[in-house]
């Protein structure tokens, strides 16, 4: 379901106890667990080279086999997926705070405020949010932060308009008029009648962003622009392991199908059906 489909249903009518959604939390849950828990339980070192084992099959020695280098691939995998894991969810709270509370100001105050936020919102939506990144990323190659700042910088204007558009709508509603004119302050407004009905689409905003961010985190890496070997980042492994591709064929796959379930964990886990 798109964002915009989301603002035509009614919160009443949307059922979220379905089978897709609980299917994406509980594949949320076990990555989550993967991606927090595989580092400790896994005491191999992602970046230890062994020669020997290069592009080991799974076995005892290496569970799901080792890389070109003879790294350990559950090892990797597991730092791989708390690193995406981490970035996605730390660039998302960092656009979405900033992005929500602007767009609940514009809706409530309205005016030059919001008209001002509207063309600073536009030109830098004019600017493609890729291009963005890698204007940060020219001054400090292959580092965590420009690329966290670039993905934050493009993301919260969605958050910022979804917000200033549903609000809106919510304030002008007449028992949200009533209540304002009972004398019942701002902040009990926006907390108590705003953000609850506004709350489910800024859930899916936010998994759509995440997934965005995984993709573009990986994508990056992948044309070596973003995070930079031995940093086990899931693009760049596979990157690195696509000239094995005949030798090795689940080597490559790997981290590919763990981008996949992360992007599709997220998307069911928002999923939504009309009653």
């Amino acid at each position: 379901m798109s964002i915009a489909d989301a603002t035509l249903i009614p919160a009443a009518k949307r059922v979220w106890l379905t089978p897709a959604r609980t299917t994406g939390l509980i594949l949320l849950g076990l990555l989550a667990l993967f991606a927090l828990l595989g580092p400790l339980l896994v005491t191999a070192d992602p970046t230890e080279q062994d020669f020997a084992a290069s592009l080991a099959p799974p076995g005892s020695d290496y569970w799901l086999g080792a890389d070109h280098y003879g790294r350990s691939m559950l090892a990797r995998l597991a730092y791989g997926a708390r690193l995406s894991f981490g970035m996605a969810l730390l660039t998302v709270a960092t656009a979405a705070v900033p992005g929500i509370l602007l767009g609940l100001l514009a809706a409530w105050r309205g005016g030059l405020l919001e008209r001002a936020l509207e063309l600073f919102s536009t030109v830098l939506l004019a600017l493609p949010g890729l291009l963005l990144v890698l204007i940060l990323l020219a001054f400090a190659p292959g580092t965590f932060g420009p690329l966290y700042l670039g993905l934050a910088l493009t993301l919260w204007i969605e958050f910022y308009r979804v917000t200033r558009v549903t609000a809106a709508g919510v304030l002008k509603q007449p028992h949200v008029e009533a209540t304002r004119l009972l004398g019942f302050g701002t902040g009990y407004i926006l907390r108590s009648l705003v953000l609850p009905e506004i709350r489910p689409i800024l859930i899916t905003l936010a998994a759509f962003a995440m997934s965005t961010a995984i993709i573009a985190i990986s994508t990056l890496s992948a044309i070596s622009v973003g995070l930079r070997p031995p940093t086990p980042e899931l693009g760049a492994m596979i990157v690195e392991l696509l000239p094995y591709y005949a030798e090795a064929p689940l080597h490559v796959l790997m981290p590919g199908l763990l981008i996949f379930l992360l992007v599709l964990g997220l998307q069911l886990a928002t999923r939504s059906d009309i009653r």
